[in-house]
């Protein structure tokens, strides 16, 4: 059991490391982050709506990501901070953008923002790189 924790620490230092690598695109591709965000819709007293989260989507994410977006919806499972495994609707949505301080800090906000209106606990992020054309 101890050597669990061992293997997190080692798991999160090596991805760090190769978080750092650059990503060599050819071609018309262009070096950007590929942002994909699991949104749970389970919140006190009911679950987000479909009208709130198309109101979230207009007033949170379009303003920051106005160049465009993907979202579906989904079936979603993950463990609370309280043990509990939770089974819930989800909506994912995904991001392709630049890779600088002004985007990241857009997709934060937008996490936060969701956290906050709905009162969740989380908001998965997968956050990777990738070589994007049009």
């Amino acid at each position: 059991m101890h050597l669990r924790p061992a293997v997190c620490v080692l798991a999160l230092a090596l991805g760090a490391c190769a978080s750092t690598q650059q990503l060599a695109c050819t071609g018309a591709g262009q070096s950007s982050i590929h942002d994909a965000l699991y949104f749970g819709t389970a919140k006190p007293g009911g679950t987000v709506s479909p009208e709130e989260w198309s109101a979230f989507l207009g007033s949170a994410v379009t303003p920051r990501f106005p160049q465009g977006l993907t979202a579906w919806q989904a079936s979603g499972q993950w463990r609370g901070a309280d043990g509990a495994i939770v089974q819930e609707a989800s909506h994912v949505l995904d991001l392709v953008h630049s890779d600088d301080a002004d985007s990241e800090q857009r997709v934060r906000e937008i996490v936060a923002e969701y956290k906050s209106r709905f009162q969740q606990e989380a908001v998965l992020r997968v956050k990777a790189r990738a070589c994007a054309s049009f």
